[in-house]
């Protein structure tokens, strides 16, 4: 019983053990004589004058910590409340907000991109004040072992390599290794074999297509060719093909165009330029009739619908909208560049007819880069 006595009085009390995540405990309960509180007490016992203290290194009443803590909490809950509030807004935007006209979806997606930003930004802010000005300034360093293996161990796994390699007998069957490297030859050549199928590089076949001067002008699914009297009725629109490739789906994919009758007066003279060279202009239009690509310049879709009253064109998948009065040019939406004008006449029989291909690649702008 003294042997038990003297070894604890040597030892003297014995520090509780830190909770990782738990401010460390208070100097003054570590002094104290009292008996040594339990590991969840000490986690619980430092108020939040002496945790200030600890990780700011500063008294708790000093007036600068508290005006500095105050204010960055002030700013951060405002930054939270706005955030609120904008998403707030991004939800009444997105209920009460028609789309049921290019307007009010230019509105809409005005208003949705706004207020969702806003909501965004003002979280971030609060998210980086809060951290830079309330929390901490922590610095956590990780012991990392030596990442070399000690001496023995790299001998015996290398004995252990080499007893494996004897066992499989690859060394040994020279038979069996050289059929083994035969036999994996077909597996290395086959990537090659692949890639060749994919077939050539396009180069710049994708700047051009079947048009050409003199090539008539044909009716989708009649495949009749059309005069400019018998497309007479302004605000319409059709689509055309060219002769001679009705039913070649690969070259339509490229060559598909709308005509668009106007009012005498409505069309303007654009003033679109290829490098030096003026394109669009009225000499490529008869009798207040118009022919643009049908592809869309942002993904390739068909720009199949037409509003008479607003002149505008539209692509059905990603609401890009074409001013058909003024060259196709872009007046909303994701499109990079204005539709491609097909240059057309009329030749001795009285038929619209191309004057030439394209002169600028149509689809969508990567194209321009084949």
């Amino acid at each position: 019983m003294s042997d038990m006595d003297e070894t604890e009085g040597t030892e003297g009390p014995v520090a509780p053990h830190r909770v990782i995540g738990t401010p460390p405990p208070s100097p003054r309960l570590l002094g104290s004589t009292a008996a040594p509180p339990q590991e969840h007490e000490v986690a619980l016992a430092s108020d939040g004058e002496e945790f200030q203290e600890h990780l700011e290194g500063l008294p708790q009443d000093d007036p600068r910590v508290i005006v500095h803590d105050r204010r960055a909490e002030r700013v951060v809950a405002a930054c939270f409340t706005l955030a609120f509030l904008a998403g707030c807004g991004f939800i009444a935007a997105y209920v009460g907000l028609g789309v049921h006209s290019v307007d009010k979806v230019l509105r809409s997606n005005l208003w949705l991109g706004l207020s969702l930003s806003i909501t965004l930004f003002a979280l971030g802010l609060g998210a980086l004040i809060w951290v830079r000005n309330l929390m901490p300034d922590v610095e956590v360093i990780q012991e990392r072992h030596d990442l070399r293996s000690p001496e023995p161990e790299r001998l015996a796994t290398e004995a252990y390599f080499k007893e494996g390699t004897a066992q499989s007998q690859f060394v040994k069957r020279p038979m069996v290794r050289r059929t083994l490297m035969l036999g994996t030859l077909p597996l290395i050549a086959a990537p090659i074999v692949l890639l060749r199928d994919l077939g050539p590089q396009p180069g710049t076949s994708l700047r051009r297509t079947v048009w050409s001067p003199g090539r008539r002008l044909l009716v989708q699914g009649t495949n009749e060719p059309i005069t400019p009297a018998q497309f007479s009725a302004p605000g319409s629109m059709i689509t055309i093909v060219p002769e001679g490739y009705e039913d070649d789906l690969d070259a339509l994919t490229k060559a598909a165009v709308i005509l668009i009758k106007f009012r005498p007066g409505e069309l303007q003279i654009p003033t679109r330029y290829a490098g030096s060279t003026l394109i669009g202009t009225m000499n490529w239009t008869v009798d207040n009739i118009v022919a643009y690509s049908k592809i869309c310049t942002h993904v390739g879709c068909p720009v199949a619908l037409y509003e008479q009253t607003t002149h505008h064109i539209l692509c059905p998948c990603h609401q890009s909208t074409f001013e058909a009065t003024t060259g196709a040019t872009v007046i909303f939406g994701p499109a990079p560049r204005p539709l491609p004008q097909l240059p057309m006449t009329t030749n001795a029989e009285g038929f619209l007819v191309a004057r030439s291909d394209f002169t600028q690649p149509v689809g969508p702008s990567f194209w321009e880069r084949g």
